[in-house]
């Protein structure tokens, strides 16, 4: 019998991956279907339709009336089971889950879609799918841990027609195992941990910088406005319509003419997430990211700021200010006005 000395902590039993031997049995599930005939619960609709598009705040005028299309980027929104799932799945993917699991990939993180559009939808379309596992890669060793990535196919009709593909990648992974005692830090000791610990810390803090901005012709306007503490919306120059984000053309006319109009710096949160992972050197999780509805009828995302992330409430008011990231970077944030 043992016993961990005082301020050390038994590092967790990491999961013990199959050997290479494994790679050929999850390859034969390569072109395994994943769902075959499956049915949309629903057909293409207005009502869907709106309700994406105003999550997104497009405006498009192809979305409306009696030729309205469905956006394009809706096309995985149609094959999905909702609460109560599909009964029209094969089992494959279960099985290549389980034994990913059994292996010791336990973990599962989504790391991409592609999708490409053949024809558009339209309010009616009647939709089916079928879903092929299209690959399952080599093992590989990533920043999260060691794994392999799984990429589903899902080919999507409307009236037995190929509307669309939409391709799915996913990493089932063991977590890359993580020091925990101070013996692992190459320190002995309590006291030896909060120095290497708060030496790091500080290492990091002195290096870390926030991403810059990808700053072009299009919205070079914008970051010189917070430069000068200003948050400038987009006006169109011939329908007066506000835009925000940026665009080089007006999304309501087509209309290249614009001039800009401040914003007054009142607004509303209208959703907002939670960011727990992944943790980046420059940002201390957990924090709040909102989409903050502008007086001006406009939505941005932005950090709320003021309040405890947990507090943060869909429709709380929020004020614009400028977040001094670094000596070269500045921010506009929205700050909240007081806790719930």
């Amino acid at each position: 019998m043992t016993q961990d000395r005082p301020g050390t902590a038994a590092a967790p039993t990491p999961p013990t991956p199959a050997d290479d031997s494994l790679y050929p049995r999850l390859k034969a599930y390569e072109g395994r279907p994943a769902a075959v005939g499956g049915t949309g619960k629903d057909p293409v609709n207005e009502p869907m339709i709106r309700h994406w598009c105003e999550a997104m705040g497009d405006t498009g005028p192809a979305y409306r009336g009696p030729d309205a299309v469905a956006p394009a980027t809706m096309l995985q929104a149609w094959t999905m089971g909702g609460l109560s799932g599909h009964t029209d799945r094969s089992g494959a993917y279960d099985q290549l889950s389980a034994l990913l699991d059994g292996a010791g990939y336990t973990s599962v993180v989504a790391t991409d879609c592609e999708q490409e559009y053949l024809r558009p939808l339209r309010p009616g379309d009647a939709i089916t799918f079928d879903a092929v596992i299209e690959s399952v890669s080599p093992r590989k060793t990533t920043k999260l841990g060691t794994g392999h990535f799984v990429t589903t196919r899902m080919d999507v009709r409307a009236g037995g027609e190929l509307a669309g593909t939409h391709r799915f990648r996913i990493l089932k992974y063991a977590p890359a195992a993580r020091p925990a005692t101070p013996e692992a830090n190459g320190v002995k000791g309590v006291n030896g941990l909060k120095e290497a610990k708060g030496a790091k810390e500080a290492k990091e803090a002195a290096k870390a910088r926030r991403p810059r901005p990808v700053v072009n012709r299009d919205n070079a306007g914008f970051w010189a406005g917070v430069a000068e503490h200003r948050l400038l919306i987009q006006r169109c120059g011939d329908c007066a319509t506000l835009r925000f984000p940026w665009l080089p053309g007006c999304n309501a006319c087509g209309s290249r003419h614009w001039d800009t109009v401040e914003a007054s710096g009142e607004g509303t949160v209208y959703s907002y997430v939670v960011m727990h992972h992944p943790p980046f050197p420059a940002f201390d999780p957990p924090y709040a990211v909102g989409l903050i509805e502008l007086a001006e009828g406009v939505r941005m995302v932005s950090n709320v700021v003021g309040v405890p992330y947990d507090k943060v409430r869909i429709g709380m008011p929020v004020r614009l200010e400028f977040l001094k990231a670094d000596e070269e970077l500045e921010l506009p944030v929205f700050r909240a006005g007081g806790e719930d």
